[in-house]
């Protein structure tokens, strides 16, 4: 499964949910919240811009916001809220591609740089930001923390939610630390034997600690992390991430 071929124009399409899921009020506030604070006045720049989810609303707040998107049908998406003048995107991947102009934020928001599925191009991610960055300026990635310890020996796949017309699951390689996320999504009929709806992602986990590795492979500094945007303790407990890694000056 490509990442190109997994954002297609079926997804774009259907990717939007407004006012609910990760588009809900409660979830995307906070988030815009946050990253207006860390852009100190300046630009950002966001890795997998997608349709606007986050870059709309940023720029409504005054944060001027260019994009790095792969997927063609996710930026046709996005033109229906926004056109190029408003938000520019250069087509390509995060890892490699290169935007005009210095940044004072760049942020990877909802787990996306376990897109990339080899170690090595998580560590190209992180120096691509830093090629963009302004001296002392932050990358901001926003990631979930591995549920292995929810795998019983012998069992390769978690339940990670279950709710009224949805179920998530992931299945877990943890030789490669690769992971597929597996979302059925069905109405009432499929209930009572109808059709469901089945969405698949591949991923490559990452542990807190081996993040912070290749930030620092990057010239990167870790300043802080939070269990989520409005900058919860992060725990062993927690699911989710928040960190804000700093491009340290000279190096």
């Amino acid at each position: 499964m490509r990442q190109d071929e997994i954002w297609n124009t079926a997804a774009a399409r259907s990717y939007d949910t407004p006012g609910t899921g990760m588009f809900a009020p409660e979830v995307l506030a906070p988030t815009v919240d946050r990253l207006t604070e860390l852009a100190d006045g300046g630009g950002a720049l966001e890795f997998a811009i997608g349709t606007g989810r986050v870059a709309v609303p940023l720029v409504e707040r005054g944060v001027p916001v260019t994009g790095i998107e792969l997927s063609p049908p996710m930026i046709d998406q996005l033109r229906t809220k926004a056109d190029e003048a408003t938000i520019p995107v250069v087509v390509g991947d995060m890892a490699t591609a290169r935007a005009p102009g210095e940044f004072q934020l760049v942020y990877l928001v909802f787990n996306t740089i376990s897109n990339l599925l080899d170690q090595a191009e998580q560590v190209a991610c992180f120096r691509n930001a830093a090629r963009h960055l302004a001296p002392g300026g932050r990358f901001v990635i926003e990631l979930w923390v591995p549920e292995l310890r929810k795998l019983p020996p012998g069992q390769s796949a978690v339940v990670f939610e279950s709710d009224a017309g949805y179920v998530g699951l992931d299945t877990y390689d943890v030789l490669r630390q690769h992971v597929v996320s597996h979302h059925f999504r069905y109405d009432n009929a499929a209930e009572n034997g109808g059709t469901a709806r089945l969405f698949r992602s591949p991923h490559r986990y990452v542990w807190p600690a081996e993040l912070d590795l290749m930030a620092q492979l990057a010239g990167f500094d870790l300043q802080s992390r939070h269990a989520d945007w409005t900058g919860a303790e992060f725990t062993a407990e927690s699911r989710s991430h928040v960190s804000v890694y700093r491009l340290v000056a000279g190096r």
